[in-house]
Order: structure tokens, then sequence, then C-alpha cells
């Protein structure tokens, strides 16, 4: 059976494969782009985000620094900065290690085409395994002859890292904005984080600020960025996630009859900026997709957040 609890999502049948969320995030995976020299790819783990699991907490006392790649299924893959996005950060699946032929060739294609000639590291056993042996060209196995989490395999791991340089925490931060930025808007999303990006605030809700002026806020309980207006108005430049109005925006509510365009690859819940005359009106969260607000005659199309006016 397939459902979805409030923000959970089961998977627990191979079907799971060809739902949307688990086939746009692999969609999505083949724009990401690993950082550093080598990649170390790790198994899932039944609690999330992975990092607060018990097996995941050992691995990063070893790997942290490191690009991390946790290899799952029905979403394939998950680069360790991006495990507090949704749907990653909330699905429940059977982690048991026996892997189907399709979901092996799913996972491992998209992992082949993430690592590409990078070193990779596999601390992984049984399928996951299985798929770094079955799409991988060469890449150095670490826990072969004892359980990912043994003492044995984790000073292994430590051993093979030792070659490599660290990259360092700011960097790392750069890079987990932008990935987040690609996977919410696509292609050229990474240029809404800025080089001088400045982040401050408390864990759960991250201030992003250009130049003294705020871009938007990463949220970690969706890991995604909810757009300011200026940070509204660097969507609008790649053109993609517009609404577009023809009357002055004085409402938290934009209702689908005063939509005059849309974006047709809104899909509801994408961040949207809103534009009149081909200026900012206000940035917030699409209800509806952008088809539906064009031909909707009825109902909210956009959760306003933000106003210019």
């Amino acid at each position: 059976m397939i459902k979805v609890d409030r923000m959970k999502v089961i998977c627990s049948i191979e079907e799971s494969l060809h739902r949307p969320e688990a086939v746009r995030w692999r969609e999505r995976m083949r724009l990401m782009r690993p950082l550093g020299d080598v990649v170390v790819v790790l198994p899932c783990s039944m609690k999330k985000p992975y990092s607060t699991s018990r097996s995941h907490r050992k691995f990063t006392g070893v790997t942290r620094g490191f690009q991390e790649l946790i290899l799952t299924s029905p979403f394939g893959i998950c680069p360790r900065e991006l495990e507090n996005t949704y749907p990653i950060s909330s699905y429940d699946v059977s982690t048991i290690g026996e892997w189907s032929h399709e979901e092996k060739k799913l996972v491992g294609d998209v992992l082949r085409e993430y690592v590409g000639d990078l070193d990779v590291i596999a601390h992984v056993d049984g399928g996951y395994l299985e798929v770094c042996m079955e799409y991988l060209d060469s890449f150095t196995a670490t826990s072969m002859e004892a359980r990912p989490t043994s003492p044995e395999a984790l000073e292994r791991l430590k051993r093979e890292l030792e070659s490599y340089e660290r990259i360092p925490p700011r960097e790392r931060l750069l890079h987990m904005l932008r990935s987040v930025a690609v996977y919410q808007f696509g292609p050229g999303g990474e240029r809404i984080i800025p080089e001088d990006c400045r982040v401050t605030g408390r864990y759960h809700r991250k201030i992003l600020k250009s130049d003294g002026t705020q871009i938007g806020t990463f949220m970690m309980d969706r890991g995604l960025i909810s757009l300011s207006p200026e940070g509204g108005r660097s969507l609008y430049m790649l053109g993609v996630k517009w609404v577009e109005i023809d009357f002055n925006l004085e409402s938290n509510t934009l209702f689908a009859p005063g939509v005059s365009d849309a974006d047709t690859g809104i899909i509801p819940g994408d961040e949207v900026v809103i534009v009149q005359g081909g200026e900012v009106a206000g940035v917030g969260r699409a209800v509806l997709s952008g088809d539906e607000m064009v031909r909707a005659e009825r109902g909210v199309a956009v959760r306003v957040r933000r106003r210019t006016g």
C-alpha cells in the first residue's frame, strides 16, 4: 500500500519507484554536482534525516568534510547536503538491503551519472554494494568484510580518506544552499545564492543575506528556501516559477481569476514570484499548478507571504 500520512511519504512496494515524488527527485538529482575529489557512498537509514540515526552518526564522525552520498530506494541517491529536503526527509521504506533489478537500474543510473569520473569509496554492503558493483567502473570498498557500522569497517574508511583533503566549512555551506536552490528552481538556481551570501539565525530558520539585504530564509523543517522579494527578483531573472498579474497586489491571497499568465513548470507547493508589469509584486507558495492558475475560474492560486507594495 502507498499512502501519504500528513507529510510522511510511505513507500512499501516496488511501484513506489514510479510515484511522482520519487520520479521528480531522481530527475532533479541529475542536476546535482558533487564537491571535492572523492564521493563517499553510504547506505540509507530508517530514521530521517539520516544524520540523526545511530549509524550515520558513526559515519559522519569519519566522513564529515567530504562529499557524502546516500543510496536509497525509491529515490535513488541523496547528497548529504539535501537530507533535510522534502520528500527525502520524510519517507518510510524497508532497509533490508534486498533490491530488485528495476531498483538497481534506477538507482545505479543516477549514481553513475552523479559520481562521473571522481574517486568513489563505497562504505556499503548488501544490495547497496551490488548496485556499486554493477554500475560503477571502479570504486574502493571499505565494508565488504564487516558491517559498515563496525569499528573495523570505520577504521578502513578513515584510512582510505586520509589521502584526500576535507572541504572547508564555508565552501560546504554555499554548496548546500546552491544545491537546494537547484533542486527547487532547476538549472541556474545556484545563481540565487551569491558568493557573498551570509547566513544568520537559529538552527531551524536560517536568514540568507547578500550585501546586507535578505534574499531568503532556509527553512530546516522542509529543507527548502523561502524567498524574500529580493530573492524573487533573482528568480524572475531566471525565467522560472513566475506568476503574472495585471493589478496591484493588496492581499496575502492571490486567487486564480487574478492570474493573467504563469510558468507552466509550477506545481503545487512551489516557491513562486508574483510579477506585475515586469516588476516583482510579491513572493509566496503555489496552491495550484501553473496551468491550473491560468485555467481556473475560482480558488486560491498563491498564498502570498510577502508583498512589495
